[in-house]
Parts: structure tokens; C-alpha cells; sequence
């Protein structure tokens, strides 16, 4: 059993790959925002690769498409308090947490592990999938539509780019709409 948080995304993908595979003899979907975006990617470029399965869609919400490159400078190897200073600039991590130091020893390990997956991906090149792929962003965020339209190139099946109310955590804010629109695209 591996106790410590993955920092890359490789080993990361291999043990999803490995403890969901048998669960996928049904049609399957796969939903990832922002870190899991990528992870849902390259878990469907693996079990394509691995086991000749694929995703009937691929729902990526709030990253850039995997082909472009990340331009900003990596936090994870960043001291404490300037590492702290940077996720209160995200707005992600509320701020009780971020000034609790007992929630922060906790989790801190897990936020530099989950910014080092990222911040190591290395893209490569392989064929595109041939799964429907519907990409998500929220207006106020700064993944914009220009740096989701590229997830068209990753797919030979139809591709389409939904854009909602809010910021990074749109998935948040606009859950409603954006459950609707899964449920649609699933035709559930």
C-alpha cells in the first residue's frame, strides 16, 4: 500500500489504471478539474494504451490542454510561508485552513505532491483519442477559452467547450449548470 502522496503523475495514473480497471466493462466516463483534468487524460491515453478501452467521454474542466506548456514558475519546492502566501493568492484553500497550523501540517505534504504532479508533467505526443471530449472553464477564470479549445486537438470524436459562471471553482458556484450539461452529454 503507498502511504506517502504521489509527486508524479505517472506512478499516479498507474495505480488508478490498476485499481479501477476491473470496473470497466461498462461504458464509462470520466470527469477531472484542474489537476484532474490531466489525470483523467492520461488515464484514458493509458487504459487505451494498456487494455484497448476507452472513456465514452472525457469531461475536463479548468486546465489547459496538456499540449500547451505551463508558464508558471513552480510553487512546490517553495518555503512554507511563501508556499502558504501562494494558495492564499488561489483562493482555493480557505483561509481558516490556511491559518491553521495543525490542518497545515496535514496537509501540506498533499498540496506540494499534488503541485508537483503537475508541475513536472512532460507532455508527449501520441494519438489523439476517440473519445467525445467536452471541455469546461468558468468565465472570471484565467483558464480561458483559448487555452481550452486546444483539447480539440486530442480527440478524432466530437469536442465541445461549455463556458460557466464563475471563477477557477466554478465547479462550485455553478454546480446546477454544470451537472445538467453532464447529465445531458450522458444523456442520463
Amino acid at each position: 500500500m503507498h502511504l506517502s502522496p504521489y509527486n508524479r503523475l505517472e506512478p499516479l495514473v498507474n495505480a488508478i489504471s490498476d485499481t479501477i480497471q476491473p470496473y470497466l466493462d461498462q461504458p464509462f466516463a470520466f470527469f477531472g478539474h484542474s489537476m484532474g483534468a490531466l489525470v483523467s487524460f492520461e488515464l484514458a491515453r493509458l487504459l487505451r494504451k494498456q487494455y484497448g478501452i476507452s472513456p465514452s467521454h472525457l469531461f475536463v474542466s479548468g486546465r489547459h490542454a496538456p499540449q500547451i506548456l505551463d508558464t508558471d514558475p513552480p510553487i512546490h519546492a517553495l518555503p512554507e510561508s511563501a508556499f502558504k502566501e501562494e494558495l492564499r493568492q488561489l483562493n482555493g484553500t480557505p483561509s481558516a485552513v490556511l491559518e491553521s497550523t495543525e490542518l497545515m501540517q496535514l496537509l501540506l505534504p498533499m498540496l506540494r505532491a499534488d503541485f508537483a504532479v503537475l508541475e513536472t508533467y512532460v507532455y508527449h505526443a501520441a494519438p489523439p483519442l476517440e473519445c467525445n471530449i467536452t471541455a469546461f472553464g468558468g468565465l472570471q477564470d484565467v483558464i480561458n477559452r483559448s487555452h481550452l479549445l486546444p483539447w480539440r486537438e486530442q480527440t478524432t470524436a466530437s469536442f465541445s467547450l461549455q463556458l460557466l459562471p464563475g471563477d477557477h471553482f466554478f465547479v462550485h458556484s455553478a454546480q446546477p449548470i454544470l451537472l445538467k450539461s453532464l447529465a445531458e452529454h450522458l444523456q442520463l
